[in-house]
């Protein structure tokens, strides 16, 4: 077997709208292409005996064992790699379930569809699934140390892909209510939200977090000097930075026992409670010292007590737990060490911050700790003695955590919540010692021993002991109170063609409104007035450049076939999707060979509508029309045709749509019919004379009006939007060349030179047309193009593009002359395969009242070479009914 490539789908694509997170490994089976299993020996006793796990994959039968069953009765290789790759994240904590194995139009070769958590975990599985059958093929197993190393690097590439369980709880959340999300490429930010609606996390650090509030949480001396002045309880200490001041120190502070601390630590690290006598002072320093980035130590008075954590936030407290530091229980007969590892061995335990709680590391600290207490690791404790094995609580080292969140005394409640205001922190996390959490500290000698910004969630979320605390709600509800939206509107357009027309002068209408408006197309992406980033821009990257733009008020956003099948959406559902067309392009490319598979490409935007959102369908085209069975949203359509039946029925039953009539673009709801403009009066429709921009411009009015956006709005958009070479590069420009007329339109298709055409075919002079194909498109498709130019064009120059797309010189043109000459045998043709020369050419020898109909490889070159020749106007027929009619 080999894998001939792997896509890492992120978004709502074409194998599935729900299942975002999909790899597509296509794979070549080779020599066992037509081999099912049950014909390789020992094939199923081996795959069972490696994955004897692969019972619970229930498949198509249904049923527990229900995949083991079709392997056994036979079932094609690419099949079992799906559900093995699925297996193997399962064993390495990764749940997935979704999967799909189709076959390709190539002998062999399928593309095999699996569920993710983690991209690269994903990748690696399908990696390892591969080369677990295909070693089971060559040699009748799978070594169990090679199964080992798999489950053992997919465990490393979970945890180095991880979040982080703050982070996590916050995103489960944010889900859990609709909100969008995103990772940003620095700092591993969160984005939650779109456009200007966004805001911003990194772990418990929110868009709402002070820099001052930040800053002084971290400077512990600076905290604790604060909250005295306000009367709040905190240790008695002094700040030193030389070993010399500590003795001093220590009888500032009352004496033994003390805490030393870094000045400016966290996690835990570099602190020492209890210290009773000099020479643990010194060792303590020394730690103290190298924690701190300042080389400051805190020297402070200890006070006795159970640690413990509150959590406030949006100045409101929301959690409390009692922190227990890292230790053993004796059972009569087991040592320390051995106690540790039987602890360690609790599958909630794991390595740093990736689980709920940490694994218990022996190192010096927990030695010296034992050592204090008459223990060491051979010590056997008695049944039910506890032996501590380090000095503080920190989750970090292995500590566990108690709920205390009912059990804490209104007026600590009252304090605590008055010191996260004091700092200034939306989400602090304070530090408490007291004897009894129950009773007001006063009462207790009870002290606020830190403040911490960006406080772990994980021991109030998972806590050892105690009701689990939903404290990521609480960070939503202050990130977006309620009635706060989280999104902006998206409006996702896609269809063979059209789109870049239809983004734009959706766009240019919604910019009516006075809203930021940000969009892609083929030309390039753009927010508000100007070019953001120039080129074809109609996939996800480009889309989530609009979505995570902070000024975007509105985003439309031009959706192409190539970037739905690379990697899918952007976005997890749009407001409204508009699919304006489905056509035999680009057939052959990316496994989609078939216009219905095409259809099915473009329907994921359909299919992508928010439940309260619109899908604004082209009823003239039956492969639009019927992807309305699997619309989630409201159904709009429009048509060309005020008689079609689709929307008759549709209108009557008090549905919505746009419809051209009388010459107007006209909106139909019930009973309610509204004109919205004459087709004479916007520019875009060429005087009325181009069908297929009048149809854009209803889908575009269409989208708008559904939204909600004003008629007038709607109005002035048409009346102001030209198709120039300025507002839509490549779109139906016309060029006024005294003489004679010069049209450059980007149309690559047989469906796109038809529409081209029909304007055309109003020309009453001489139309010469030079025509091209890209080299990618199947010979049938190139043939049709010539075609259709023998019956558009009274004379036609063939010209190649400079990319032939692994075509021979002159094979593209060879089969658009097959074309012309099976058409019109007496059309006048001549062949000039460079574009340039092609049209110098034509321009040069254009007769009067002529138009030269050109179809660029290159839109800017065109444009370029034509207004060299200082045309008078674009677009005369906005103008003048003359020279056209």
């Amino acid at each position: 077997m080999r894998i001939l490539k792997t896509l890492t789908l992120r978004g709502p694509n074409y194998w599935s709208i729900r299942r975002t997170k999909l790899i597509v490994m296509r794979l070549d089976l080779e020599e066992i292409a037509e081999v099912p299993s049950n014909e390789i020996s020992g094939f199923y006793q081996a795959l069972s005996d490696t994955l004897p796990s692969l019972v619970e994959h229930y498949c198509s039968p249904g049923c527990r064992g229900g995949f083991l069953t079709r392997v056994r009765e036979g079932t094609l290789m690419g099949h079992i790699v799906e559900h093995v790759a699925l297996e193997l994240q399962e064993l390495a904590g990764m749940p997935v379930g979704f999967g799909r194995t189709r076959s390709t139009a190539d002998h062999g070769v399928y593309n095999v569809v699996f569920e993710y958590i983690y991209e690269q975990a994903g990748r690696y599985a399908g990696r390892a699934a591969v080369r677990l059958c295909q070693s089971i093929l060559d040699t009748g197993r799978y070594p169990a140390e090679d199964l080992a190393q798999d489950i053992a690097d997919l465990k490393d590439l979970c945890a180095s892909s991880a979040l982080g369980p703050s982070t996590e709880t916050i995103i489960k959340e944010a889900e859990s209510r609709g909100i969008p999300w995103s990772l940003l490429s620095a700092r591993s930010m969160i984005q939650l939200g779109y456009g200007v609606n966004q805001q911003r996390i990194q772990a418990t650090l929110s868009s709402h977090s002070s820099i001052l509030a930040v800053e002084l949480a971290c400077d512990k001396e600076g905290t604790k000097n604060i909250l005295a002045d306000a009367g709040i309880p905190v240790p008695r200490g002094t700040v030193i930075r030389y070993l010399d001041d500590l003795e001093d120190a220590i009888a500032d502070v009352g004496g033994y026992p003390i805490v030393l601390k870094p000045l400016d630590g966290n996690h835990g690290r570099g602190i020492t409670i209890d210290i009773k006598s000099w020479e643990d002072a010194e060792h303590a320093y020394d730690l103290a010292s190298e924690a701190s980035k300042t080389r400051s130590v805190i020297v402070e008075r200890y006070y006795k007590g159970s640690d413990h954590r509150v959590l406030v936030i949006n100045g409101k407290l929301v959690a409390v737990s009692e922190r227990v530091p890292a230790h053993v229980l004796g059972d009569g007969h087991s040592t320390i060490e051995a106690l540790i590892d039987e602890t360690n061995r609790d599958p909630n335990r794991g390595d740093g911050h990736d689980n709920v709680l940490t694994r218990i590391v022996v190192d010096q600290t927990v030695l010296k700790v034992l050592a204090r207490q008459g223990l060491s690791l051979d010590t056997i404790l008695r049944e039910g003695e506890v032996a501590y094995l380090r000095a503080t609580a920190n989750l970090s080292t292995g500590g566990i955590a108690v709920d205390r969140t009912d059990d804490i005394h209104p007026y600590n409640a009252w304090i605590f919540e008055r010191v996260a205001k004091i700092i200034g922190l939306d989400i602090a996390g304070i530090d408490v010692v007291t004897e009894d959490i129950t009773k007001p500290l006063p009462d207790t000698d009870g002290v606020i021993v830190e403040v911490n910004a960006a406080p772990g969630f994980r021991m109030h979320v998972a806590p050892s002991r105690g009701l689990p605390r939903n404290v990521a709600a609480p960070v939503l509800d202050m990130l977006y109170p309620k009635g706060q939206p989280s999104r902006i509107p998206v409006i996702a357009l896609t269809g063979t063609n059209g789109k870049t027309t239809t983004t734009r002068l959706t766009a240019h209408i919604y910019r009516q409104t006075g809203k930021v408006v940000g969009y892609t197309s083929t030309d390039g992406v753009y927010i508000g007035d100007y070019l953001a980033q120039k080129g074809d821009n109609t996939g996800p990257q480009s889309a989530a450049m609009i979505l995570q733009d902070p000024t975007v008020e509105v985003a439309i956003l031009e959706s192409a076939r190539g970037g739905i099948l690379r990697a899918g959406l952007a976005f997890d559902s749009c407001d409204v999707g508009v699919v304006l067309n489905v056509a035999a392009d680009h057939l052959g490319l990316g496994d989609i060979n078939t216009i219905e598979q095409m259809a099915q490409v473009k329907g994921v935007i359909a299919e992508t509508v928010s439940p309260d959102g619109h899908a604004v369908l082209n009823a003239d085209d039956p492969l639009v029309a019927a992807m309305a069975e699997k619309v989630r949203g409201k159904l709009t359509y429009f048509s060309m045709q005020p008689d079609n039946p689709l929307v008759l029925e549709h209108v009557r039953r008090g549905g919505l749509a746009a419809i051209y009539e009388d010459g107007y673009l006209t909106l139909l709801e019930g009973d309610w019919k509204l004109q919205i403009e004459h087709v004479k009066n916007a520019p875009v429709t060429m005087g009325g004379m181009a069908p297929f921009m009048i149809a854009n411009a209803l889908a575009a009015c269409l989208a708008a009006f559904a939204q909600g956006v004003d008629i007038e709005h709607i109005r002035q958009g048409l009346r102001t939007f030209k198709p120039s070479a300025a507002q839509t590069p490549g779109r139906m420009n016309l060029f006024n060349l005294g003489d004679h007329h010069a049209l450059i339109d980007y149309a690559h298709n047989p469906a796109g030179y038809e529409a081209v055409g029909a304007f055309v075919k109003n020309w009453p002079g001489q139309r010469i047309g030079v025509v091209g194909g890209p080299g990618d498109r199947r010979d049938e498709d190139l043939i049709l193009l010539g075609q259709i130019a023998a019956q558009v064009f009274d004379q036609i120059i063939v010209k190649e593009d400079d990319d032939k797309r692994g075509r021979a010189a002159g094979e593209v043109a060879s089969l658009i002359i097959q074309g012309i000459q099976t058409t019109n045998p007496n059309c006048r043709y001549e062949t000039i395969l460079d574009e340039q020369q092609a049209l110098k050419i034509a321009l040069d020898n254009a007769p009067a009242e002529s138009l030269v109909v050109i179809f660029p490889e290159s839109v800017t070159r065109a444009i370029a070479l034509i207004e060299k020749r200082n045309p008078l106007q674009d677009n005369p027929v906005m103008m003048s009914p003359s020279p056209v009619h």
